[in-house]
């Protein structure tokens, strides 16, 4: 025997656009765990799985103690995406001649048995309210939802980025889920689009010398901070190593092409600077902030230097950064940037600053021991 049944909830149909439609209506918030799931961020294998960020156990208490209270008030609606399996039923006789919107009633499959995995409706944004009325000691309390069908998991996250752009959300999270969109977001979020996905690409990739080694709000155990990483892609995208693969448009390019370059040079700093490699940044400046954007100009000088014969390989990498390995001191030991200008290993910080002061010091030691002793032809050994 089925144990399927039907919720029928008084609903208002708002059409927006030329085909896309809103369902308004009011619920008892008790009852949305059972035909509504949270999807929280996580990872299989390569695959990002859900969209939604981990409950916010505080947030939620404050929230649920709130309710509990002599006179809450929720005014704003749980965002809700649902699969094709509801069904909207307009009222007979209702309005259907252009109007914005027209009565009627949602059809909600619910069944005790489903996982959430099989439940029709995901939430967008809400989470953690819903959460708190899950679990107040209170018999009910109706919330206004405002629903919408969407065809896919990727529609979904595109949704929740364009919801949560706003909010104090992580801004990791929001990278980390732009490579899952394709539809137009806003121009902020638009320009970090693709070196989002180089980033993946990196951090995933088989071959990549970076792989799990950028944390991200869903692989923590990483080194690397995904944002400076983000900040040295964009640096090298907008007039260095990377500016040459990309498109006419400036928002794609030869991402196989650019890889290429990324994981040749990461490959060479990790077999040049092996015993400062991996580490923590707290032990290590070259998997800091600061030595990750200092390293990527020093990059996209070495690319300029090879110009002439195409992206540099590994190899050519190497070269060019040997000379380098006793100048730096990424570990132990201090930067002697000139006179009076003299700093322990671990005192440079990620500050514009400092981070100008590491770049300029490097650049001008590779001009100096690299590119005015030796020919480009010359530097693979």
């Amino acid at each position: 025997m089925s144990s399927t049944r039907t919720l029928r909830l008084p609903a208002l149909e708002v059409l927006q656009g030329p085909s896309r439609r809103l369902y308004c209506f009011a619920v008892d918030g008790k009852l949305l765990p059972s035909f509504t799931a949270i999807s929280r961020l996580v990872r299989l294998d390569k695959a990002l799985l859900g969209y939604q960020r981990p409950e916010v156990l505080a947030h939620i208490s404050e929230i649920r103690k709130y309710l509990e209270s002599d006179s809450p008030l929720l005014p704003n609606a749980i965002v809700v995406a649902f699969d094709g399996r509801i069904t909207f039923e307009p009222t007979p006789g209702g309005r259907d001649d252009g109007a914005v919107g027209r009565a009627g009633t949602l059809l909600v499959p619910v069944d005790e048995t489903w996982s959430d995995a099989e439940k029709p409706g995901w939430i967008v944004d809400g989470q953690q309210r819903v959460a708190a009325i899950r679990d107040a000691r209170i018999e009910r309390f109706p919330v206004c939802v405002v629903g919408f069908v969407a065809a896919s998991t990727q529609e979904q996250r595109e949704q929740f980025i364009l919801v949560n752009s706003t909010k104090p959300l992580p801004k990791g999270l929001v990278y980390e889920l732009l490579p899952g969109t394709e539809s137009r977001l806003p121009s902020a979020l638009e320009r970090r689009r693709f070196p989002t996905v180089l980033l993946e690409r990196l951090n995933l990739d088989e071959d990549s010398p970076l792989r799990g080694m950028v944390r991200t709000p869903t692989m923590t155990t990483g080194t690397i901070k995904d944002n400076s990483l983000l900040k040295m892609l964009e640096n090298s995208l907008s007039e260095g190593a990377l500016f040459r693969f990309r498109s006419e448009t400036g928002e794609g390019g030869d991402i196989d092409a650019m890889l290429g370059v990324l994981k040749s040079f990461w490959g060479a700093v990790e077999e040049v600077f092996r015993a400062a490699w991996r580490l923590p940044p707290r032990r290590s400046r070259l998997m800091h902030g600061a030595g990750v954007l200092a390293l990527g100009f020093l990059m996209d000088a070495i690319t300029d230097r090879h110009r002439q014969g195409g992206a540099p390989t590994r190899e050519q990498f190497r070269a060019d950064l040997e000379p380098l390995r006793d100048i730096c001191r990424w570990t132990d030991g201090h930067w002697d940037f000139g006179p009076g200008a003299v700093r322990k290993w671990n005192e440079i910080q990620n500050t514009p600053k400092d981070i100008q002061l590491l770049a300029n010091y490097l650049l001008i030691q590779y001009k100096a021991l690299v590119w005015n002793r030796v020919a480009p032809d010359d530097a693979v050994r």
